[in-house]
């Protein structure tokens, strides 16, 4: 089991490996590793050789950030995230959160591959979320509150007003469909029984997912302004009649990613020179 890393010791190794503060960090969900492609000028830092962070374990998850260029800003490519299901507490799940703030990155955004709760969503839409349900249970910011962070973020708006508000213009400008919709992040790894599909349902969600909530919740506590993008992989269980398989996950992704890339990329060029305060702090 991988240690609490120490996030300043992290954060300098980082930082001494970067010629400037990137603006924004991107985190890559599973089939999304094609997008480190297309970075110009880009430094590799595998995340083995940060202090405290241990190396990815999941198949599609690089393990290493990037630092380059992308959409006409410096950015910080996360190829890869640490899950819940891997066994790693939340401090490691958070870990690359709490460095991104560390370095001085404001903007927050997020992919991630998921399931189709809502029977009308197809494997290779993308839904731009607007809320979400933290059904793991538990949450990283737990214990003694961390230099920095609010004892109790406002989760008003956990993804940014303003910027879903840039992501559809741009999705429409694009000619791409996208909707928004409700995250529900579960501890994984099995996927979800037909059942436990009809209750999300129920309960409000429209896609669901093991990751990105963590990520989120740290995230405000910080201050960062959040956009996070799901890519459909495949409907939920018991929609479609099909099993479902992780090389099914990654195919769809490899294909929707470069979609959800264009997104990225248009957000990336509409951003303020300066970022401006996160939507719903008080």
């Amino acid at each position: 089991m991988a240690s609490t890393p120490d996030i300043q010791a992290s954060a300098a190794h980082v930082r001494g490996r970067l010629s400037t503060v990137p603006d924004v960090v991107i985190v890559l969900g599973s089939g999304l590793g094609h997008l480190a492609d297309e970075v110009e000028d880009a430094v590799s830092i595998p995340f083995g050789e940060i202090p405290g962070f241990p190396e990815t374990g999941v198949v599609g998850h690089a393990g290493r950030y990037l630092a380059g260029c992308l959409g006409g800003r410096s950015v910080l490519l996360q190829a890869g995230r640490y899950h819940v299901y891997e066994g790693h507490p939340g401090e490691v799940v958070a870990a690359p959160v709490r460095l991104a703030a560390a370095l001085g990155i404001r903007y927050l955004f997020l992919t991630n591959a998921a399931g189709g709760v809502d029977p009308a969503l197809e494997p290779g839409d993308v839904v731009l979320l607007s809320d979400h349900l933290n059904l793991m249970f538990r949450s990283p910011l737990i214990g003694p509150a961390a230099p920095g962070e609010s004892r109790f973020p406002d989760m008003t708006e956990p993804y940014d007003v303003a910027l879903r508000a840039v992501a559809l213009d741009v999705a429409r400008r694009e000619g791409i469909k996208l909707s928004e919709g409700v995250y529900a992040a579960v501890t994984g790894p099995t996927y979800e029984t037909a059942a436990e599909v009809r209750m999300l349902g129920r309960l409000g969600a429209d896609v669901v997912g093991m990751s990105t909530v963590p990520e989120v919740l740290v995230a405000r506590a910080l201050g960062l302004r959040c956009l996070a993008l799901s890519m459909v992989t495949n409907k939920g269980t018991g929609l479609s009649g099909e099993p479902l398989s992780h090389r099914e996950v990654l195919e769809v992704g490899q294909r929707t990613g470069r979609i959800v890339g264009r997104i990225l990329e248009g957000v990336l060029r509409s951003l303020p020179d300066h970022p401006s305060q996160p939507t719903g702090t008080k």
